[in-house]
């Protein structure tokens, strides 16, 4: 009894509330607004992810190809994924769910946290994004655009994500939720950055470091 209590004190508690499962089909969604803007959030962010990306390997392969230490590296196209991957995310969270991945919505759909409905429906986005986004690095590196189109592409692309990310960082309703947890943003940054110096000095150089006593 004594843990019933307990656990249902813990509930009350709570502060969130978990969303009931998806339906499997929900017709209904497909007349609101909300829905085909988060199609929108979904072909945009995967279009944005596969141009960016795409185009950093061919450029450093291209520029690799000449000079070994030309193009920015391995390290450099992980950092494009990751940033880009973490960018998009971020500007989408709040209005379709920032999946950009047909295989995280299909987990999602496993889990209940979408319906049928809106998994296909942003699966087909995905990859319609997708298509674009390499069309639009085979349109842009064209022999026939190279000199001026490649540099005005990526700049026009740039500045989209530069603005987008902008707006979207000071969105009222992303202010206002952010607001009540402040402490994340310290705390957060604070231990990741204490894990990576354990990891880096403890794991990574551990090899490195003589054992007292050896020879």
């Amino acid at each position: 009894m004594a843990n019933e209590g307990e656990h249902g004190s813990f509930r009350a508690n709570k502060d969130y509330v978990d969303p009931p499962p998806a339906p499997l089909t929900d017709a209904e969604e497909l007349k609101k607004w909300s829905f085909y803007r988060a199609l929108i959030a979904e072909f945009i962010a995967t279009l944005l992810f596969l141009y960016v990306t795409v185009l950093t390997v061919i450029g450093h392969r291209s520029q690799a190809a000449s000079d070994a230490c030309a193009g920015v590296g391995l390290l450099g196209i992980a950092w494009a994924f990751g940033g880009m991957i973490f960018i998009l995310v971020y500007c989408t969270a709040g209005i379709s769910g920032g999946q950009i991945n047909p295989a995280v919505t299909f987990g999602l759909f496993l889990a209940r946290k979408v319906s049928l409905t809106r998994a296909i429906a942003y699966m087909v986005a995905q990859c319609l994004g997708a298509i674009c986004g390499d069309g639009l690095v085979k349109a842009f590196r064209s022999s026939y655009y190279t000199r001026y189109a490649t540099g005005l592409g990526a700049e026009m692309i740039g500045t989209f994500v530069l603005v987008y990310t902008v707006f979207s960082a000071n969105d009222p309703k992303r202010k206002a939720r952010d607001s009540h947890f402040p402490w994340i943003f310290w705390v957060g940054p604070m231990i990741g950055a204490a894990i990576a110096a354990f990891y880096h000095q403890f794991v990574l150089r551990a090899g490195a470091v003589k054992v007292p006593g050896s020879s």
